[in-house]
């Protein structure tokens, strides 16, 4: 139950296809498909796990694909736009990390779909508390997939990516560049940190990503204007760690999270300082090289 507007249960599903992609996310995917039942059809695209991923999301009642990347484009997200057998046209990726609440199915229930797309926030749950400050992610994840597709870019040769795409949005088709982008004001719940040391090990291959793309300037641009120069801007600044720290903690009242808002706020600093570090590790090998 929603705010009371629109009932969404087991007998009324959303006309939407839901798609998660994954690879070892046995710990996590029961989570996140639980909170999928009240939508039409739910695929997992898995990238051959050995954990019991695919049995989990099968006993979900999730359609399993099997996915083996090619190393060219499209990477993976795009090649299920393009190739799975959907249901619908109006798609909504969900990370095996990330909790669909009651409140947000009631409001994709109640869309008119005006728009080619909604951008969707996701609320942190760090140290087992969801976060109510501080930065929160905002991404064009619920689509109709004849208008909106995930562009190309240069960083095929950039570590630490690989089959997927990077952090960046999809973008209109040139045919449809006229269409309007939508918000939805609910949001997903993103369990970002159940393991410290995956944490880690997963954003220093990020930030290998992130630095690799900076050093070619290979950055797509965001689909709206004002968060396209906000970035632009960001990109260039100096002590970007200690900005986004800044950011989350006090700008974005981060502090009224408490410890775990505090923590949080240290983490994004901490994250850029690998992506520094791994820029600067860029140019001595390339500086090595010139030699």
């Amino acid at each position: 139950m929603n705010d009371g507007k629109f009932q969404v249960t087991e007998l009324v599903k959303i006309p939407i296809s839901v798609i998660v992609v994954t690879r070892n996310e046995g710990v996590r995917i029961g989570r996140c498909l639980c909170a999928l039942r009240c939508f039409d059809e739910v695929i997992v695209v898995d990238s051959y796990s050995d954990d019991g991923t695919r049995d989990i999301a099968k006993e979900h009642g999730a359609r399993v694909v099997e996915f083996s990347w090619n190393g060219v484009y499209p990477k993976k997200r795009q090649w299920c736009l393009d190739n799975l057998d959907l249901a619908h046209d109006r798609v909504f990726f969900v990370d095996a990390d990330e909790v669909v609440t009651s409140e947000l199915a009631g409001e994709i229930a109640a869309l008119d779909f005006k728009a080619a797309g909604y951008f969707v926030k996701g609320r942190y749950v760090w140290q087992g508390k969801m976060l109510r400050h501080g930065l929160c992610n905002n991404k064009l994840v619920l689509f109709d997939r004849r208008q909106v597709a995930f562009p190309i870019v240069d960083d095929l040769d950039c570590p630490g990516m690989g089959e997927i795409e990077g952090h960046y949005q999809p973008i209109l088709k040139a045919e449809y560049e006229g269409r309007s982008l939508g918000q939805l004001q609910h949001a997903l719940l993103h369990y970002a940190c159940d393991d410290a040391e995956a944490w880690e090990a997963r954003h220093q291959r990020y930030a290998l990503w992130e630095a690799a793309m900076d050093q070619k300037g290979a950055w797509p641009s965001d689909p709206v204007f004002v968060r396209r120069v906000l970035k632009r801007i960001f990109k260039v600044l100096p002590f970007r760690g200690f900005i986004a720290f800044v950011h989350s903690y006090i700008l974005r009242c981060g502090f009224l999270d408490g410890a775990a808002g505090y923590d949080f706020a240290r983490s994004r600093m901490h994250y850029y300082g690998m992506i520094s570090a791994a820029s600067v590790a860029n140019k001595v090998q390339e500086q090595r090289a010139e030699i």
